[in-house]
């Protein structure tokens, strides 16, 4: 009932920012798609050029387009970020809901193999299950799905533990309601803003990792026009003055992540939650 009140309210500037912010994401992920064979397609009778009104963002030693290789590049990274994030997000709900329903054993479990994972840093974790996986395309989803829900599984336990205690919850328990009906009505929705908050906040994590352990080599292959990729190889060629090779693509990168970030902060206020900021 607090969730729909909360939804209920107005607060027109927080939902027109969420709202630009997934429109602008969805146009990007949809324009890269349209953009695959143009970001391969070679022409060495335009290699080299800066950018100006007939390229934008220029072209490379190839004579691709570099705007076609950012927007697919830029595509590529949104949806490995929205796969990954939504699994890890589920990963997390499930892993902390049990730590807070099953008993001791299940939650000194959950927390010692919290403690595990948050023991080692993120990128040097993603790049061993990345080669261990082979990398490509699998081995950095499974790689960041691993590294990115312990943060989120941590404040959802201690969320589901608070609303234990909470009185509708006992007056419930004192009725005769299961356990199972009891985390369905009452606990379940009492968590869910602070999982899709949390959630929306896992986007431009797995989006940067992905774009650096492609960068060191450890992800994805060199023939997909990946961010990762692209900054890579420019950078052989950056001594030379091509400044835009990296330059734009790395500024393309960030601007979705920020878009990510509005529309994680517009959801927060939408909710009137508070979440902390992933590690």
């Amino acid at each position: 009932m607090k969730l729909l009140e909360r939804l209920r309210e107005p607060r027109p500037a927080a939902a027109c920012k969420l709202i630009l912010a997934v429109g602008l994401l969805a146009a990007v992920t949809l324009w890269g798609l349209f953009c695959g064979d143009a970001a391969v397609q070679a022409d060495f009778s335009r290699k080299n050029l800066a950018p100006g009104p007939a390229c934008l963002f220029g072209t490379d030693w190839l004579g691709r387009d570099m705007l076609a290789r950012t927007a697919a590049g830029l595509s590529l990274s949104i949806r490995i970020g929205v796969v990954t994030a939504c699994v890890s997000g589920a990963l997390a709900l499930v892993l902390g809901a049990a730590a807070a329903l099953l008993g001791r054993w299940a939650d000194g479990f959950v927390t010692w193999l919290i403690d595990l994972f948050m023991g080692v840093p993120h990128i040097l974790l993603l790049v061993l299950i990345s080669c261990a996986l082979g990398r490509g395309f699998w081995g950095v989803c499974v790689g960041i799905v691993f590294t990115h829900w312990m943060s989120l599984a941590r404040l959802l336990r201690a969320e589901v533990l608070q609303l234990k205690t909470s009185g509708y919850v006992l007056a419930a328990r004192k009725l005769g309601q299961g356990s199972v009906g009891i985390a369905l009505r009452h606990i379940l929705p009492g968590v869910l803003p602070q999982f899709f908050t949390g959630l929306v906040l896992l986007f431009p994590h797995a989006i940067l990792h992905e774009a650096s352990v492609t960068f060191l080599g450890f992800g994805l292959s060199s023939e997909q026009p990946a961010i990762g990729v692209i900054l890579s190889e420019s950078m052989q060629y950056l001594a030379t003055g091509r400044w835009w090779l990296a330059v734009l693509p790395g500024a393309a990168l960030v601007g979705a992540v920020l878009l990510f970030d509005l529309a994680g902060r517009s959801l927060k206020q939408l909710w009137a939650v508070t979440v902390p900021a992933e590690g």
